[in-house]
C-alpha cells in the first residue's frame, strides 16, 4: 500500500543508527548516521524542494555533492588556474565537517518555510543510536542522510566570496585568485604567498563561526613549481609543475614557451591503495579458479582506470600492469612449482591482438575471459562544467550532451545530440535553448529506410519541413498536387517519422 507523503508540523523524527566504516588507507573509522526508511524518503522530498534554489545560488567553483559536477571538474579548474604560471597553493581539509556544523547557524542560513525548517531541525537534533545507547546530537549533520550533503554545502556556501574579499587591491590580483572546493576539501591558489597566508587566517576565522576548523595534519601551503616539495595532492591526483626544456615545455595562449610543464597524475597514495587492494584480492584467491580471480580483478582495474584516464596517467597505467603481472606470475609459480616457465606461460597467458601476455582463464561453461589491461585505456581529457551551470537551469541541450541523460529528453535525442555535437545536420547551426527539434529518418521509411540510429538525424523543425519536402517522404502525388493548388491551408502531410519537441516528448 502506497501512502502520500505530507510534511506537517507535528512529525515525529526517529534517531539515526550509528554505523562505523573504515577510512581507505587509514586506521580511522568514519561514523555514519543511517536514518529510518521513512525519514530517508522524507529527506529526499525536502531535498528536491530546496536543491533547485540553492543550485542557482552556489558558487561556481563548488563541485562536491552537486548534480552534474564531480571530482574531474574540480581538477580541471585547478589546471586552468595554474597552467600558465606557477602559484602558491593552500591545500586544506576541514576537520570532521559533517559532525561539527553549528545547527543554529545552518538553520538561520536555510531561508525556507518554517515547516521545512522545523523538520530539518528535527533531523539534526534526532540523536543517534550507537550499540543500543542513545546519544544526543548537539552539532553536525549525520553522514548517511539523503539531505546531509546538501546541508553541508549550504553551510560552507560563502567560502569563496569570503576569500575574495581579501584580494581587492587590483583587478589583476583578483583574477589570479582561484578557490576550488569539493565538499570539505578545498584549495586556494594565488601567486603571492602573503596573500595566501592572509586568506588562510580569514578562512579559519570564518569557519569558527560555523563550528568548524582546519585539520592541521592535512593542511599545508606549497608551491606548484619551486620550494622543497612542490605540488600537492587533491582528490587522489598529484598536481605539480616540472622544469623542462623548450621541446617539452608548456606554452601560453600566444605560443610562448613557459619553461615548465603542468602535469596531473595519480598520487602516490592512490597508487599504494590500489596496489594493496589488488594484492589482497590475489592473495585471497590463491587456490581459486583463474576465471574467478579475473572476475574479481576486472571491476577494480576498470574503475581505477576510468577515474584516472582524464589526466597524464599512461606511464602509471603501464607500471600498474607490470606490478599486477609480477603478482600473477608468482601466483602461477607457487601453484605449479614443478612446471617450467614455458608451460606456465602457455597455461595462464595467451596472445590477443599484439599482446602476447594476456592473462586469461575459462569459466565453467568453457568461455574464455581475459584480464583487463590498464595500458590500453585511452586518455580522454575532461571538459570542465561551465561556470555556474546546473542541470536545473533549463539548458537541456547543454546538459543532454554533457550527461547523456535527462529526465525531460529521450535517450534517442540525447544520443543524436552527442553524435552531432549539438548541431542541426541540415543547417549546421547549434541547437539553442527554446529551439524545437525533430528526429528525422535520413532515408524515409516510406522509401525503404530503417528505424536505426545510423538512419536518424536531429533537425530543427523548420529544417525538417524543408528536408521532407525534397526527399520524397511526403505522400507522393497527393502532396505535389496540393502544393500546386491555391489552397495551401488544406494541405495534409503524412510523416512517417518521430517528432520530438524540446521537452523531449516522443510523438508517433
Amino acid at each position: 500500500m502506497v501512502r502520500s507523503m505530507k510534511i506537517t508540523g507535528d512529525m515525529k523524527v526517529k534517531p539515526t543508527r550509528r554505523v562505523w566504516i573504515p577510512k581507505p588507507g587509514r586506521n580511522e573509522k568514519r561514523p555514519l548516521g543511517i536514518p529510518t526508511i521513512h525519514d530517508r524518503a522524507l529527506q529526499g522530498v525536502v531535498k528536491m524542494a530546496l536543491e533547485p534554489e540553492w543550485e542557482a545560488t552556489f558558487e561556481p567553483n563548488s563541485y562536491g555533492f552537486r548534480p552534474g559536477r564531480g571530482c574531474h571538474d574540480a581538477i580541471q579548474a585547478i589546471f586552468n588556474s595554474i597552467k600558465h604560471s606557477p602559484k602558491w597553493v593552500l591545500d586544506a581539509d576541514i576537520a570532521k565537517c559533517f559532525d561539527k556544523i553549528n545547527h543554529q547557524y545552518l538553520l538561520n542560513k536555510l531561508n525556507t518555510t518554517s515547516r521545512i525548517r522545523r523538520i530539518i531541525r528535527g533531523w539534526l537534533k534526532a540523536g543517534v543510536m550507537d550499540r543500543g545507547v542513545l546519544q544526543r546530537t548537539e552539532a553536525g549533520t549525520p553522514q548517511g542522510g539523503v539531505i546531509s550533503p546538501l546541508l553541508a554545502n549550504i553551510a560552507l556556501h560563502g567560502l569563496e566570496e569570503k576569500a575574495k574579499e581579501q584580494v581587492k587591491q587590483t583587478i589583476n590580483q583578483r583574477s589570479q585568485l582561484t578557490i576550488v572546493r569539493y565538499a570539505d576539501d578545498f584549495v586556494i591558489i594565488h601567486p603571492d604567498r602573503n596573500t595566501i597566508d592572509r586568506i588562510k587566517a580569514v578562512v579559519e576565522e570564518w569557519l569558527a563561526k560555523i563550528g568548524l576548523e582546519l585539520k592541521a595534519e592535512k593542511t599545508r601551503i606549497s608551491h606548484t613549481l619551486h620550494e622543497k616539495n612542490p605540488g600537492f595532492d587533491f582528490l587522489g591526483f598529484n598536481i605539480r609543475q616540472y622544469e623542462v626544456g623548450k621541446h617539452r615545455s608548456g606554452k601560453d595562449t600566444h605560443g610562448k614557451t613557459l619553461g615548465f610543464k603542468t602535469l596531473i597524475k595519480p598520487s602516490n597514495k592512490s597508487i599504494e591503495v590500489q596496489k594493496t587492494k589488488i594484492r589482497e584480492v590475489v592473495k585471497r584467491h590463491r587456490a581459486a579458479p583463474t576465471a574467478a580471480l579475473i572476475n574479481k580483478l576486472n571491476p577494480i582495474i576498470q574503475g581505477w582506470s576510468n577515474y584516472f584516464k582524464t589526466e597524464a596517467s599512461s606511464k602509471t597505467f603501464k607500471d600498474m600492469d607490470d606490478y599486477l603481472w609480477n603478482l600473477l606470475w608468482r601466483r602461477a609459480r607457487r601453484r605449479h612449482p614443478r612446471k617450467n616457465r614455458q608451460w606456465i606461460a602457455r597455461k595462464y597467458w595467451e596472445t590477443q591482438g599484439g599482446n602476447n601476455w594476456v592473462f586469461s582463464g575459462k569459466t565453467k561453461d568453457g568461455t574464455t575471459i581475459h584480464l583487463l589491461d590498464r595500458s590500453s585505456t585511452k586518455i580522454v581529457r575532461h571538459v570542465k562544467v561551465k561556470g555556474t551551470a546546473s542541470p536545473m537551469d533549463g539548458n537541456l541541450v547543454y546538459w543532454s550532451k554533457r550527461l547523456r541523460k535527462s529526465p525531460d529528453v529521450s535517450t534517442r535525442v540525447i544520443n543524436l545530440l552527442k553524435r552531432q555535437n549539438g548541431k542541426c545536420e541540415h543547417c549546421g547551426l547549434t541547437f539553442r535553448e527554446g529551439d524545437k527539434w525533430e528526429v528525422d529518418h535520413i532515408q524515409p521509411i516510406s522509401l525503404g529506410g530503417k528505424d536505426w540510429y545510423t538512419n536518424l538525424q536531429l533537425l530543427h523543425d523548420y529544417c525538417h519541413d524543408i528536408k521532407s519536402a525534397k526527399d520524397g517522404s511526403r505522400t507522393g502525388s497527393t502532396w505535389t498536387q496540393d502544393i500546386e493548388t491555391e489552397e495551401p491551408d488544406e494541405v495534409k502531410v503524412s510523416r512517417p517519422v518521430l517528432k520530438t519537441s524540446r521537452e523531449g516528448d516522443l510523438l508517433a
